[in-house]
């Protein structure tokens, strides 16, 4: 006997789910290029793209070739066994980067996770348990993993899951002096967002990643970069690191990396990594068959040097669309910006609101999000097209009028 399907409402969240999210009324069934439709049938541009993970849209054509192909042939092995997907996505990453080295896992946090114990272990082989102690920077995120919730900058992520792991600090964002104090001999690490994403779209200045960089060195420390938001073409780079010119020892992707599918990964050099010996860390589904071989297709595309240009074309349009509509409605103190990374500080009547600009643009037929009370943010496609785009700005504009006329 068959078992009869549930309705699937918004209410039925709310009788089976942890309630964790408080997800919007809003159920997508469908989704093609930057467009995406709901249960009644609504249609919406996605100016989110998942939090900056469906780089490449909805319903890729490369992508589901590529689930299709790997998923008639192998979808799973331990990893007593490695894989062809996996090889061959490992060798691009590190044709493509700095790194030497790469480990496979599912998440960014999974990734930050691999990154902060690889930075103990290493100092640990190297110096001795002495030189444990890591510095992140205030409004930083990386994950919500114990320890990547701990070495994130946001106090009300370890609300209520205290004691959380000690030997960690937290410098100011873009102060290089708050570093310089902070480090010392006992530093195994600094671990920074190129650009801030949870913490409000903040791009850091060149002059406090290259001071990390040099201080790092100065002290013995490792640079751990956590380009899970930034990562894969985001920025108009591949990996926005190259924007800056300043080389990591660790790198950590995911989000877009898989291009919605999951995946994450740890990118580093030949010696940092010959610290992960046998043994000492792992992950069942990490670096799986079928992940490796939608990234692989993903990165193909995500790393064409016409695709990554045609990020800092639609950037421009978007931000000038942006700028124009918050000088008109006095709306915004600033909209900061790298690529399609997009975040508009709030002004005026309208400081902390940001939830209300976002509730609007359902109403109007756009998805956008919040970095915080009081930024919007926008993180469309990479290659959204021009009419999708120009549609969703139209929406946008509508939707932030409806707040103003309120």
């Amino acid at each position: 006997m068959s078992q009869s399907k549930p309705a699937v409402t918004r209410s039925l969240f709310d009788d089976v789910m942890v309630p964790n999210y408080a997800p919007s009324a809003v159920i997508p069934v469908k989704g093609a290029g930057s467009r995406v439709w709901d249960q009644e049938g609504k249609e919406y541009i996605d100016f989110v793209a998942g939090i900056a993970v469906n780089s490449l849209g909805h319903s890729h054509p490369a992508l589901i070739s590529a689930l299709k192909d790997q998923g008639e042939k192998l979808w799973h092995v331990a990893n007593v066994l490695t894989n062809e997907p996996a090889l061959r996505l490992a060798k691009k990453l590190v044709d493509l980067t700095f790194a030497e080295k790469v480990f496979f896992c599912n998440s960014g946090a999974e990734a930050n996770e691999a990154a902060l114990k690889l930075v103990r272990k290493y100092a640990f082989d190297k110096v001795g348990p002495q030189k444990h102690e890591i510095i992140s920077t205030t409004g930083s995120f990386h994950g919500r993993t114990l320890f990547s919730v701990s070495v994130g900058g946001q106090a009300k992520y370890k609300e209520g899951f205290e004691p959380t792991p000690g030997g960690i600090s937290h410098v100011e964002y873009n102060n290089l002096a708050s570093l310089e104090a902070a480090i010392s001999d006992k530093t195994c690490a600094v671990i920074v967002e190129p650009i801030q994403g949870e913490g409000g779209v903040t791009p850091a200045t060149q002059e406090f990643l290259e001071g990390a960089r040099a201080l790092c060195d100065k002290f013995g420390a490792l640079l751990i970069f956590d380009e899970i938001q930034t990562g894969v073409g985001r920025t108009g780079s591949f990996f926005a690191y190259e924007k800056y010119g300043v080389t990591p020892d660790i790198l950590t992707s995911a989000k877009a990396l898989g291009g919605g599918f999951p995946i994450g990964a740890m990118l580093t050099t030949t010696e940092v990594a010959a610290s992960f010996v046998i043994g000492t860390h792992g992950s069942t589904f990490g670096g799986n068959p079928l992940a490796c071989a939608v990234a692989e297709a993903a990165v193909d595309i995500l790393s064409q040097p016409e695709v990554l240009a045609g990020v800092k074309i639609r950037e421009e349009k978007l931000v000038n669309a942006l700028e124009a509509i918050g000088k008109e409605y006095n709306l915004f103190k600033e909209v900061r910006h790298s690529g399609l990374l997009i975040g508009c500080e709030l002004t005026g009547d309208f400081v902390n609101r940001a939830k209300e600009f976002v509730i609007a643009g359902f109403e109007e037929g756009v998805m956008m999000h919040v970095a915080g009370p009081n930024v919007l943010r926008l993180l469309p496609s990479l290659v959204i097209s021009d009419e999708e785009l120009d549609e969703g700005i139209a929406r946008m504009e509508k939707a932030l009028k409806r707040v103003v006329n309120a």
